[in-house]
């Protein structure tokens, strides 16, 4: 499928390339995908937005990989958002959920809040998971009251370290009679491609991504391509970003048509969480019998509801057992 069968749709997220700037990106629009995400738990409006930031910055990061593993983002702090999880399992399954304090939420003016003031301090960590045969590789930025788009930029800068700059944003809109979420995001990374441009990106050596020329490189000074492009970032508004009638191909050609700009690919992605009954009773063998016992209702019954989509199981104690005893025979 090409780029072009995309245009105008929803949950896709879209690589381009603009060559003369020895920029590359990704841009993503998330429209079904993150609202049945945050209807689904009715979130406020605060907090659903904290997620649709999450959740857009996750895929862009998220769907580069080039296995099928997962990348995931959490966070973990003392705001009145206590905790986000984001998951993608590429190549296209998006899953979340917060915690969160609905009393601090209020008394912060709901969607007056900024995103650094609902998170407030803590970590950021990113993680990518390979399969239980890889080692797993995370990241972790310290949450000092900034929003996702800063901590983003920090978590490349020590961990990655490539040049890069990121836009998210989140809105509600009114449609087909009810109000929707829709999210969106831009991402550009300065990759260059000769010695010159790597000397005036402030790259050293171990900072280059394999297959660049990379030998004795100073920095005297940015690279005014990299000037130009975060420049042209910069003029994005937030509404380009999740505005149904301006397609994510015409967002960039407005931004980068005449330097050029190229567009790959694009990848579908899809709400889809990976809960089902063999995982919950893979789970519950990791508990004690003790613990199990303590897990059991009035009604004779363990209920459990997954966090991430709210589906609700409801387990014969007796059968869990036998599950149990099953496995470690």
């Amino acid at each position: 499928m090409t780029a072009a069968s995309f245009e105008g749709a929803d949950d896709v997220v879209l690589p381009f390339a603009v060559e003369p700037l020895d920029v590359r990106g990704r841009i993503v629009r998330l429209g079904p995908s993150i609202d049945t995400i945050l209807m689904r738990h009715g979130y406020p409006d605060a907090v659903a937005r904290v997620i649709g930031e999450a959740a857009a910055l996750t895929v862009m990061l998220g769907s580069s990989l080039k296995f099928q593993g997962r990348f995931q983002l959490q966070t973990k702090s003392d705001g009145p958002i206590e905790m986000v999880v984001v998951d993608f399992d590429a190549p296209d399954r998006l899953r979340a959920t917060a915690r969160f304090d609905k009393e601090r939420i209020e008394a912060l003016g709901a969607t007056a809040a900024r995103t650094g003031d609902l998170l407030g301090s803590g970590y950021l960590a990113m993680t990518i998971d390979q399969g239980p045969d890889r080692n797993r590789y995370q990241g972790v930025v310290a949450l000092e009251g900034q929003g996702f788009e800063e901590a983003a930029h920090q978590y490349f800068r020590q961990s990655e370290q490539i040049p890069t700059r990121v836009r998210l944003a989140v809105a509600e809109q009114f449609e087909d009679g009810r109000h929707t979420y829709r999210a969106g995001g831009l991402m550009i990374q300065f990759l260059p491609s000769s010695p010159e441009r790597m000397r005036q990106a402030d790259l050293s050596p171990g900072d280059i991504p394999e297959g660049h020329p990379s030998e004795n490189l100073s920095a005297p000074r940015e690279d005014d391509a990299w000037v130009e492009a975060k420049a042209l970032l910069e003029t994005v508004e937030d509404h380009e970003l999740i505005d149904p009638a301006v397609s994510s191909e015409r967002l960039l050609y407005r931004l980068f048509h005449e330097r050029g700009v190229r567009v790959f690919e694009g990848q579908k992605v899809h709400e889809e969480c990976r809960c089902s009954e063999g995982r919950i009773m893979s789970m519950m063998r990791r508990f004690s019998p003790q613990d199990r016992r303590d897990m059991v209702g009035d009604n004779g019954r363990i209920g459990i509801t997954c966090e991430f989509c709210s589906r609700f199981y409801d387990l014969d104690p007796a059968e869990v057992e036998a599950e149990v005893a099953k496995a470690e025979t």
